[in-house]
């Protein structure tokens, strides 16, 4: 069985999956993997299938305008909250179980959507791939009743892509995207200014043609990870020379690249 045959498999688990739900309510953020989970549970249950997208200082603009684009195209009734995670206590001082408590604080406002529109589900897009990594995020999953039905389908990253591309997804070949606290070391702390920098820092980027991106924050200093192919474009000067300059005018005091490339979790090399 080649991995078109596997994941074809897996896709039919995974409707079975949904169609045993009562309703479901599907954490939208706009990425591969809820795209991929909303138009499976649409398709499966209709209306009875709501997509719900927290806006905070955390996700960019950029990525709630493709959320309600892709629902407001797929008629998919979608529900915007407010849960500014800068709010939570503890938050800000970035400890090492910060996922644990926003995700913990953007379930309970998601069940609130879905016994309000009377859903009997909530479900997460994590896949079987988010299982190696440190990831507290899936505490909050366990603890709140979340389901998790790509897991639970069987279904990794390179799957879901491919049959995104096989659904006519726009997200099949879309970056890889983590909340922008994720991009502060341990302990940094986190603010709406610093987040801003980074957003638009890592715009700068994908407008200049970059497909994998993030910025690291490091007290003063900006890290920067790219897809290692692309390392070498912003080695030449002219890149160079501009990134450099636009990083420090946003105020970073020092601008590094990361020899090593993107790589998912990096933050948690050091735990």
């Amino acid at each position: 069985m080649d991995i078109h045959d596997g994941a074809r498999a897996k896709r039919a688990l995974l409707k079975e999956i949904l169609l045993g739900l009562d309703g479901v309510a599907v954490a939208f953020s706009g990425g591969v993997d809820s795209t991929f989970l909303l138009k499976e549970a649409h398709d499966a249950l209709g209306d009875r299938a709501i997509a719900v997208t927290a806006r905070s200082a955390s996700f960019p603009a950029r990525e709630l305008r493709e959320a309600e684009g892709f629902c407001a195209g797929e008629g998919i009734r979608h529900f915007v909250c407010e849960s500014e995670e800068l709010d939570i206590e503890g938050f800000s001082q970035n400890p090492t179980n910060r996922c644990y408590l926003c995700k913990n604080e953007l379930f309970t406002k998601i069940w609130e959507v879905a016994k309000r529109n009377g859903i009997g589900a909530v479900a997460e897009g994590s896949n079987v791939d988010d299982e190696g990594d440190y990831r507290p995020g899936l505490q909050a999953v366990r603890e709140q009743g979340v389901r998790s039905p790509l897991r639970e389908a069987g279904l990794g990253k390179e799957e879901i892509r491919l049959l995104s591309k096989e659904l006519g997804l726009p997200t099949w070949n879309k970056q890889s995207f983590a909340c922008l606290s994720s991009r502060f070391v341990y302990g940094e702390s986190i603010t709406e200014g610093k987040l801003g920098m980074v957003d638009r820092a890592e715009q700068l980027l994908l407008d200049m043609g970059f497909t994998q991106v993030r910025v690291r924050v490091h007290g003063d200093m900006a890290r920067i990870e790219l897809d290692p192919a692309e390392l070498p474009r912003l080695a030449r000067e002219a890149e160079r020379s501009e990134v450099n300059s636009a990083l420090k005018g946003l105020g970073f005091s020092y601008v590094t690249l990361d020899l090593e490339g993107y790589r998912t979790g990096s933050m948690n090399e050091t735990l």
